[in-house]
């Protein structure tokens, strides 16, 4: 059980060290970096995390779960795995198949070894020290993926008892992963359950920081209930920043047993401020926390309230996600995985075509009194560099959140302009956003423009 103490405020001087001192790196052509605080991707381009947990430890057989969560919107995955010590050891090709999963679905694949979690109270928790063995075993499976891994060296990796040694334990880790021709990025996760109520990670993240020869670390806290006001999440995750020190939020959910955290501040004041995180977890929960499912017995179209707040809610995956550069720049798709609509769901329009793009209007879900929307951009027999769909809704329909555009409303009239990542058009190319929106009575499909420029 995670539980929190009262402490007074330790000194932050070693962690307000102005990152620069340790000579950052410029941005490496083989993978992931980290620069300024900030997460990169291998073209440079800075990325920031919105995603989920996956326990393919214990469910290897749910594979469809990574095309799952990317239909969804999500961009990262956070998968478990076992080094073989407290659960079955995931071989070296099971990972490559993991890995491959990831790639072939355009997400981001953090892995992590879940034997470490509560070391020190928990029974059979093993070493970082062992889990380092795990990470050298896999390096024929890890070498050449940097651009698409990030190495979590272990799951939450001291109880609440015995974590003193946090920050030497990282940094020998580090030195033995680097010193083995491991050169992803890695991530590396607080003590106490993985919420650092003692402020050991807040603390020492600089030293352990500069210990790693690439600099390339990034850090991971996990919000639950220790997590429970905005006051706290955002001042543990604000000096982070201020130190210039990446920081991810790898786990969090909406309650748990230790507390109720507060999700919304989580994920507004991570939105706001460019930082990462990972919801737990996709599904198959058990041991009392089953309400941290986001997907009833893995179907995505059987989302609980959780799932539908960090998916669908404001400041959730579907609204700010992006997806890796290194995929080729196309935004995440926004169609759920495919599904028995209900009855009332109607059949997609294809307006006729006008001037150098047509648009698509489709109901991909719909429950009384609301809607999920999808409009699809094609762009004609030339290239554009721009596009501006419209529709007028004909039974007052009403448009209340949206991604992957720049939308707005005037009464029933309703304008989506392109993003700047997603107005680039080759020839028959395709973008799409999506929305959700309300209805009363009658929910028909309106007839879409649009406009490319």
């Amino acid at each position: 059980m995670k539980t929190r103490l009262s402490a007074a405020g330790a000194t932050l001087l070693a962690l307000l060290v102005t990152v620069l001192a340790f000579g950052q790196p410029a941005h490496a052509a083989a993978g992931f970096s980290v620069a300024g605080g900030k997460l990169y991707d291998a073209n440079g381009t800075e990325f920031i995390m919105r995603g989920v947990n996956h326990a393919h430890t214990w469910y290897p057989q749910q594979t469809s779960s990574f095309a799952d969560v990317k239909a969804l919107g999500a961009n990262t995955v956070r998968v478990v795995l076992s080094s073989g010590d407290r659960w079955t050891r995931n071989t070296n090709a099971d990972v490559a198949n993991v890995i491959s999963l990831c790639k072939a679905n355009r997400l981001i694949c953090v892995l992590e070894v879940h034997d470490t979690t509560g070391y020190g109270e928990q029974s059979g928790a093993i070493t970082l020290d062992r889990a380092v063995d795990y990470w050298l075993s896999l390096a024929d499976v890890l070498a050449g993926q940097e651009r698409y891994v990030i190495v979590n060296i272990g799951n939450e990796p001291y109880g609440n008892q015995n974590y003193a040694s946090w920050a030497t334990d990282n940094a020998n880790a580090i030195k033995r992963l680097r010193a083995g021709g491991l050169t992803h990025t890695i991530m590396v996760d607080a003590p106490n359950w993985g919420q650092d109520w003692s402020f050991t990670m807040r603390d020492n993240a600089a030293s352990v920081f500069a210990a790693d020869p690439a600099r390339n670390t990034v850090f991971s806290i996990h919000m639950y209930g220790v997590f429970d006001t905005a006051a706290e999440i955002s001042d543990y995750l604000g000096r982070f920043r201020t130190a210039g020190l990446p920081i991810v939020v790898g786990e969090f959910g909406f309650n748990h047993s230790d507390g109720n955290p507060d999700e919304d501040a989580i994920l507004a004041y991570s939105q706001a401020n460019g930082i990462g995180w990972l919801g737990w977890s996709w599904s198959g929960n058990g041991g009392g926390v089953e309400y941290l499912d986001l997907a009833t017995n893995f179907n995505p179209a059987s989302l609980t309230d959780w799932g539908q707040r960090l998916f669908n809610g404001a400041n959730g995956i579907r609204q700010t996600a992006r997806e890796a550069s290194v995929f080729g720049g196309t935004p995440p798709p926004t169609t759920p995985p495919p599904t028995t609509p209900p009855p009332t769901t109607p059949p997609p329009t294809t307006p006729p075509p006008t001037g150098g793009c047509t648009a698509t209007y489709t109901v991909t879900n719909q429950w009384q009194g609301g809607f999920q929307g999808e409009v699809r951009v094609t762009a004609g027999a030339r290239a554009i560099t721009g596009w501006t769909a419209g529709w007028t809704f004909a039974n007052g329909q009403r448009v209340t959140q949206s991604w992957n555009v720049a939308l707005s409303s005037s009464g029933t009239t309703v304008s989506a302009r392109n993003t700047d990542y997603n107005g680039r058009l080759a020839a028959g190319a395709s973008a799409s956003f999506g929305f959700l929106g309300s209805w009363t009575g009658t929910n028909s499909l309106p007839a879409v423009s649009c406009t490319a420029s």
